[in-house]
């Protein structure tokens, strides 16, 4: 075989290479990009919990009564 086609091959077999390299890097990358159906249903859960404690500490008297205490005192600043 000449050097020619040696080298040719080499040339031919290197970017092959590279480019089987850079696709897989690709795909490497873009499969984490998301999240699975596990994670969210997980957040989805966190979210809701977080609503719920949330709504659970607004419906208290005490903030109950401070909430109210602040929007009258806003509403009577405009008169």
């Amino acid at each position: 075989m000449s050097r020619t086609l040696v080298r040719t091959r080499r040339l031919i077999t290197h970017r092959i290479a590279r480019r089987i390299a850079s696709r897989w890097s690709e795909l490497r990358r873009s499969a984490e990009a998301g999240m699975s159906t596990a994670e969210y249903a997980v957040g989805t859960l966190a979210a809701c919990t977080f609503a719920a404690v949330l709504v659970a500490v607004v419906k208290s008297s005490a903030v109950s009564a401070a909430l109210t205490k602040l929007i009258t005192s806003a509403l009577a600043v405009g008169n």
